[in-house]
C-alpha cells in the first residue's frame, strides 16, 4: 500500500483527492498547514507527496525546500491556483516533479499519480535485477546510475528524482535527439499536450547544474527543431 501525504488547507479538495487515492489503494494522509506538513514528511516519508503552494504557517514553496533540504526524496506534486508562469517554474526550481493548476480534472490528476506509481515500480525492477552499466564516465562527469549519485569534478551534484532520470535517460543513448513530447511520456510517464514546458524547466535546471557554461552546453545539447540529446562526442 503507497503512503500518500496530501498537504493542503481546503478541505473539500482534500476530501475529493482522498477519495480517489483510497480507490487506488493507497493510506492517506492529511495536513493542513504547511509546518505540520513538513514534520510529517519528515517523519512518514512517504511515496508520494501532494502539496499546495498557498499554506498557512509555511507556504509550499519552503515545504518543497526544506523537504528536499532533508534529503528526502519523495515524489511532489505541486498544487497551485495561480496562472503565472513563474510560480510553476519556481514549484519546479525548488525541488517539485510536477505541478497541477487548480482547477484540475480528476482524470489528469489520477494519471499523474499512476504514471509516478509506475516509473516507482520500474525503478525498484531495475534495482532487483543486473544493472546494465553501474557507471557512466563522461571527462568530468560521472554518473552512478545504481547509487543516483552524479559527481562534476569529483563534487557531488544534488538532482531531483526527475532530473537523475532525464541525466541518465540522454546519457546512456549518447547522439540519440529525443522531443519534448518523448521526453514527457518516458519520464513522467504521460503525454498531455501543452505540457511540454515541465521538460523545459528540467532541463535548463539539470543543465544549471552540471553546465559550466549555460549559453554554450557541452553535456545536453539542443537539437532545434526536435529537442534534446547527450552530446555523443564527450
Amino acid at each position: 500500500m503507497k503512503n500518500v501525504l496530501i498537504i493542503e488547507d481546503d478541505p473539500e479538495i482534500i476530501h475529493l483527492l482522498e477519495i480517489h487515492l483510497k480507490d487506488l489503494g493507497c493510506n492517506v494522509i492529511n495536513a493542513n498547514q504547511g509546518d505540520t506538513g513538513l514534520l510529517k514528511a519528515i517523519e512518514i516519508v512517504p511515496d508520494l507527496i501532494i502539496l499546495d503552494i498557498m499554506l498557512p504557517e509555511m507556504d509550499g514553496i519552503e515545504v518543497c525546500q526544506k523537504i528536499r533540504a532533508n534529503n528526502i526524496k519523495s515524489p511532489i506534486i505541486m498544487l497551485t491556483a495561480r496562472s503565472e508562469e513563474i510560480d510553476k517554474v519556481l514549484g519546479l526550481e525548488v525541488g517539485a516533479d510536477d505541478y497541477l493548476t487548480k482547477p484540475f480534472s480528476v482524470r489528469e490528476f489520477i494519471a499523474r499519480v499512476k504514471a509516478i506509481f509506475r516509473r516507482q515500480k520500474m525503478t525498484n525492477q531495475k534495482s532487483n535485477g543486473e544493472p546494465t552499466k553501474k557507471v557512466m564516465q563522461f571527462k568530468n562527469l560521472s554518473i552512478d546510475v545504481e547509487l543516483r549519485k552524479v559527481l562534476l569534478e569529483g563534487v557531488k551534484v544534488e538532482l531531483s528524482p526527475k532530473e537523475f532520470e532525464l541525466l541518465v535517460l540522454l546519457s546512456t543513448n549518447p547522439g540519440k535527439s529525443y522531443d519534448r513530447t518523448k521526453l514527457l511520456n518516458l519520464i513522467w510517464g504521460y503525454d498531455f499536450k501543452g505540457y511540454e514546458h515541465t521538460v523545459n524547466s528540467h532541463i535548463n535546471r539539470l543543465r544549471s547544474k552540471i553546465e559550466p557554461d549555460m549559453s554554450n552546453p557541452k553535456f545536453i545539447l539542443t537539437t532545434w527543431g526536435v529537442g534534446y540529446k547527450f552530446n555523443e562526442e564527450l
